[in-house]
């Protein structure tokens, strides 16, 4: 059963404003007595792990007021306790109804699917549930999963050619560089395909625009012609990741989706999820997850922890350590790095620096671990159109850590 907003979420008032755990207040005191929604964690208050309610409740109200555009929710926890959990609601069909009407790049295929990103039925809430759309956090679960399959035996070694998995003769532009292509330069986005993700996802030139009206997204990208050496530069490339999904279903002869809920999703406890799938029937693989907030900060957690759980080693500290460590510096920032479909980024607090690591969705996604600080920082969102407002990781990380007082 997925429960709907209504049985985990408290909507809110007048003022587009619900929170779940606060400052205090008599609701807050109540909020103690209890166990957190759909997470074994202990709520309790910001003073108790070091944080300022007042410097907390000034970046409340800054996403009150719009400054960072159509937020969703706010999780804070640290030291293994929930400081903070807001929701915050938006009439997202009022919101984007002329667009979800209006033919274009974000209208993919029929405008009542799963592939319109205006249609509020789908985005960013699954059917009016909690499940919220992950979008390209997606990936950084798909890496998870794959290092639980080679950690089990289940998935090859990350030097495999990705034309293992396929008919090398039905492969379109096949040449030296694309023979030499590994399952590594699918994790770390150095695959050399011809692919330009870069643009706005509004604009029909923008590669994954162009997959989108393809019925068989997998073929559409190992068919594309080399543009580099593999391994040889960071280019992000959401198509990449769904040929990972093909191998992934190819080597172990399991779907990814039945995989991870016996291997990632049943150990921490996250009973609820939606998966969507490419029109060929591939699960989406590069952003079609959908979880509720305090799940996706159960997996935040995970990699917090080294991969433990519960007492319960879920992923090999190993594979979060190399997930987590920069394979390449971006172009677009360079002191921004790309692991195994995790990124990461220096910060300084207290004239120290130290890295944030993270999930980049599309719309406003961001899973947030910071190792020194004993904390994970989720955020969701909505801002889907060019010059909306936004609240980075850089800037989520700096408004939360000027919050701790240890």
């Amino acid at each position: 059963m997925i429960r709907t907003r209504g049985a985990r979420r408290h909507h809110p008032g007048s003022n587009g404003f619900s929170l779940t755990c606060g400052f205090l207040t008599l609701a807050l005191a109540a909020c103690l007595l209890r166990a957190s929604p759909a997470s074994a964690w202990e709520i309790t208050t910001p003073e108790s792990v070091g944080l300022s309610a007042n410097v907390l409740q000034t970046l409340d109200e800054d996403i009150k007021s719009g400054r960072y555009g159509y937020i969703d929710s706010l999780f804070i926890a640290r030291h293994g306790k929930i400081a903070f959990e807001a929701y915050y609601r938006h009439d997202y069909l009022k919101i984007y109804q002329t667009e979800a009407a209006t033919p274009g790049p974000l209208v993919v295929n029929d405008p009542s699917g799963p592939y319109n990103y205006f249609n509020a039925w789908w985005h960013p809430y699954y059917r009016n549930t909690d499940l919220h759309t992950l979008q390209s956090v997606t990936k950084s679960v798909v890496s998870a999963i794959v290092g639980i399959a080679i950690s089990r035996g289940d998935f090859p070694d990350l030097n495999t050619p990705v034309l293992t998995f396929f008919d090398e003769t039905a492969v379109a532009n096949t040449d030296e560089r694309k023979l030499n292509m590994k399952l590594r330069h699918l994790l770390t986005m150095s695959d050399g395909l011809q692919w330009d993700e870069n643009l706005p996802y509004t604009d029909p030139n923008n590669s994954f625009a162009v997959m989108t009206k393809a019925s068989n997204w997998v073929a559409f990208t190992i068919d594309l012609p080399m543009a580099t050496e593999p391994g040889a530069t960071f280019n992000y490339n959401s198509g990449a990741t769904l040929l990972l999904g093909h191998i992934f279903n190819k080597a172990t002869g399991i779907d990814i989706e039945e995989y991870a809920v016996e291997h990632l999703f049943n150990p921490l406890g996250i009973k609820h999820y939606f998966w969507d799938r490419t029109p060929f029937g591939l699960t989406d693989t590069q952003e079609g997850l959908y979880l509720s907030t305090p799940d996706l900060a159960k997996i935040t957690r995970l990699y917090l922890q080294g991969g433990r759980f519960n007492g319960q080693q879920v992923i090999p500290k190993s594979w979060i350590d190399d997930s987590l460590s920069p394979t390449f510096l971006t172009e677009q920032n360079d002191r921004e790095g790309y692991g195994y479909l995790w990124w990461s980024q220096p910060y300084t607090h207290k004239e120290a620096e130290h890295i944030a690591y993270f999930g980049k969705g599309f719309g406003g996604q961001r899973p947030i671990l910071l190792r020194e600080l004993d904390m994970v920082i989720v955020l969701t969102g909505w801002n889907i159109l060019p010059g909306q407002p936004f609240l980075y990781a850089a800037e989520a990380v700096a408004r939360v850590t000027a919050a701790v007082s240890d």
